[in-house]
């Protein structure tokens, strides 16, 4: 018999079916049998296999509204190019035979120099940075790097990582360019962790392309470490108590001055049609009539209570105010967990003494936390987040109780590739904040360091719609990468890579492995 228990067993219409629960065997009547065993499960499975319907997220190239600053600027000086067409005409040109097409060549394969007047009038926004009319005519051609482009982001959102979500919310695809990658290869952060690629080709490899399939569904809540059963065969101790989502990905709190009407209800509709959730402010869900099984309302602890305000919700998230003196609030969250049937799950920074908070709020029978670092992924004592993770993830493995609690994690997630690096670091499910923001290529102003502090602005007239598909867009083409990397590992679902260190290498030990024997070496990431 296929045993699984949800918290919300109602049918949210989308998505794939996870469990027999939705279709109504959820309790098994007498004895469980080794025969009934063998004939319910066979009859659950194929009614399981004619409702299966295959997960994916409808992606469709979209136009910009408004475009990012082209990566480089062409400045061609007028006289030599003027002196270039002076010198080919004597050379070339023949009353018998004028050869215009070679004088008034344009040697530029992406069309720079395509317009109506060639070169004295360029098209920069069409260069790609091949140098080519640069080497051929140094003496008055050159290429540049446009200085707007360069001043996007801040010192950890860099403008490359702006432009790659660009591109991924305007396509839904996977970026792929024919000159190679063009990042790095170390660094800090997340740089400094490269992912395992199997030796061996297995048959997940081909995930991505839908003949094999790559589970991307996590779990949020709590699952018993083990069940018990009675002598009738029901079980008879803690049951699982969770919900499904059908990406290892969630829309994080809108940060600083983000949180307006059009971009909460943007990112609910697209939860709701990607099948995950969206955290929004208690208010503005209230004021917005967002209230639905995609939308997390965030409210303080103190405000537990109001939790009953939410019936559709599936999770509740009550946030600890940064910087409080006064420990953990066990009495707000007892009171939100009697207000609601939905799963609560406390917001935690990672400030000093975050350890002493996440084991009280799990003692008060917390079974989802939620951990923030700043926006560059570190806690307040300068850790980069996939140390922070880890060290969650083995305190929970430490007390025995990892299955028991869904760890969600945030801060510094800018990149495709961070997702399936925090969840290799322990993570059960990244939330994203600032990539929502670049997918509706918006912009931002000053630090993107601290969440309060954080202040940007959308498109003029944004159209809820355009949002929508974008956001969709570049939710499609991260689960495509994390697809990739699941089944270049050969991992048949994300749950699976949940804390496992091993498939990853950490470039500052490669480099003590491979110069610590050498003089003057003074360590791994120095």
């Amino acid at each position: 018999m296929i045993i699984a228990f949800s918290l919300y067993r109602a049918n949210l219409g989308v998505g794939m079916l996870e469990s027999a629960t939705e279709l109504g065997y959820d309790e098994v009547d007498g004895k469980l049998t080794l025969d009934r065993f063998g004939s319910e499960s066979t009859k659950i499975a194929r009614e399981i296999a004619d409702s299966y319907h295959r997960y994916h997220i409808d992606t469709d190239e979209i136009e910009d509204a408004d475009p990012l600053p082209h990566r480089f600027l062409v400045e061609v000086g007028k006289v030599g190019l003027a002196k270039l067409l002076a010198t080919e005409t004597i050379h070339y040109f023949r009353p018998w035979e004028p050869n215009f097409d070679v004088i008034f060549a344009r040697p530029c394969t992406y069309g720079v120099f395509s317009g109506p007047v060639g070169g004295f009038a360029p098209k920069p926004k069409l260069c790609v940075g091949c140098m080519r009319c640069a080497v051929q005519h140094p003496d008055f051609v050159k290429v540049l790097p446009n200085p707007d482009l360069l001043e996007l982001g801040d010192s950890y959102t860099t403008h490359g990582h702006i432009t790659a979500i660009d591109e991924e919310a305007r396509k839904g695809m996977v970026p792929v360019r024919g000159q190679g990658y063009r990042g790095r290869f170390g660094g800090p952060g997340f740089d400094g962790m490269l992912t395992d690629m199997s030796e061996i080709v297995r048959p997940s490899r081909d995930g991505i392309h839908g003949r094999e399939l790559i589970g991307t569904s996590v779990d949020i809540g709590s699952k018993p470490m083990h069940l018990t059963f009675d002598s009738e065969g029901r079980i008879s101790g803690p049951s699982p108590e969770m919900f499904t989502i059908q990406v290892p990905f969630v829309f994080d709190l809108p940060p600083g001055d983000l949180g307006t009407e059009e971009l909460a209800r943007v990112v609910a509709s697209t939860g709701a049609a990607i099948d995950t959730i969206a955290c929004l402010d208690a208010g503005l869900v209230l004021r917005e009539g967002l209230d639905s099984p995609y939308v997390a309302p965030v409210l303080d602890v103190t405000m537990g209570a109001r939790a009953s305000q939410f019936p559709n919700a599936r999770l509740v998230e009550l946030s600890l105010t940064p910087g409080r003196s006064w420990g953990w609030d066990c009495s707000g969250f007892e009171a939100a967990c009697d207000a609601t049937d939905a799963t609560v799950a406390v917001r935690i920074p990672f400030e000093e003494g975050w350890q002493g908070l996440m084991s009280d709020a799990i003692d008060s029978g917390a079974k989802v936390i939620h951990l923030l670092a700043d926006l560059h992924g570190e806690g307040s004592d300068g850790t980069f987040v996939t140390e922070l993770f880890k060290e969650a993830h083995m305190l929970l493995i430490e007390q025995g109780c990892r299955d028991e609690v869904t760890l969600i994690g945030a801060g510094g997630i800018v990149g495709a590739d961070h997702v399936p690096k925090a969840i290799i670091s322990g993570l059960d499910v990244v939330a994203l904040d600032l990539p929502v923001l670049f997918a509706l290529q918006g912009r931002s102003h000053g630090s993107l360091r601290d969440r309060a502090l954080v202040s940007g602005t959308l498109p003029k007239k944004l159209d809820e719609d355009w949002a929508q598909q974008r956001l969709t867009n570049l939710c499609g083409s991260w689960r495509d990468q994390l697809l990739e990397i699941l089944g270049a590992m050969g991992v048949r679902e994300v749950r699976r890579l949940r804390g496992e260190f091993g498939r990853s290498m950490l470039v500052s030990h490669l480099e003590d492995e491979a110069f610590e024997e050498i003089a003057g070496y003074v360590g791994g990431g120095c």
